[in-house]
């Protein structure tokens, strides 16, 4: 191994040590993101997924049948699609270095190489790019609308509401069989923890207005 290292030329060290890397750094991510998919129990694509840090894992809706702390009703847009991002660049060298590589003897124009090297990473870069538009789709194609779906949705107030819209608190409601978290506020008397309550009006995607259920007249 070390008499291999030594007989390489520099700029094949540099090669190598940049494609391992990429390689690793790949690797951390891949096995980050589904562990943390995994934990979350929804794969939600993040409009950062990009990475900031290797493995940075989406805002997740956490839902199994908990919360959803903020609806999460708005569209993720970007997602993968912005083209300078930290995993973009992973992916780029790692298409581009392994490339290289591989096709030095079958390949020995150094220029002809390497504009085969980075016509491969760029076509990893958009392969995986389209990869996650098309997670992304498919995760908001099963996302509440939060507008249609909510009103007259049953619950309890979790953290106390302040009355006469003085301030937020929170409710879980029970919609789409899921049980889900959102900030409230209330036109009547403070609603207190435990509270029954009825949604009367979505005032965004993360806020409703709530009414205390035993105040509604028949």
């Amino acid at each position: 191994m070390t008499e291999w290292w030594t007989s390489l030329e520099p700029a094949m060290k540099v090669l190598w040590a940049v494609t391992l890397s990429a390689s690793l750094v790949f690797v951390i991510q891949t096995v980050m993101t589904f562990l943390g998919a995994a934990g979350d129990g929804d794969f939600d694509i993040n409009s950062d997924f990009d990475a900031d840090m290797p493995g940075d894992i989406a805002d997740g809706a956490v839902d199994a049948g908990a919360h959803d702390v903020s609806g999460h009703d708005a569209t993720h847009a970007g997602g993968g699609m912005n083209l300078l991002t930290f995993r973009n660049l992973i992916n780029f060298l790692l298409g581009f270095g392994w490339t290289a590589i591989l096709l030095q003897d079958s390949i020995p124009s150094t220029p002809l190489r390497l504009l085969v090297a980075i016509f491969v990473g760029v076509l990893l870069v958009a392969a995986v790019m389209l990869l996650f538009k098309w997670l992304t789709g498919m995760q908001e194609s099963g996302t509440i609308n939060v507008y249609k779906s909510a009103v007259d949705c049953q619950g309890s107030v979790y953290l106390t509401i302040p009355g006469e819209r003085a301030g937020a608190g929170k409710v879980q409601i029970t919609i789409n069989n899921s049980v889900r978290e959102y900030e409230a506020l209330t036109d009547g008397p403070a609603l207190k923890t435990g509270t029954r309550i009825r949604v009367v009006e979505v005032i965004s995607p993360t806020t409703l207005l709530v009414e205390e259920l035993n105040s509604i007249i028949i």
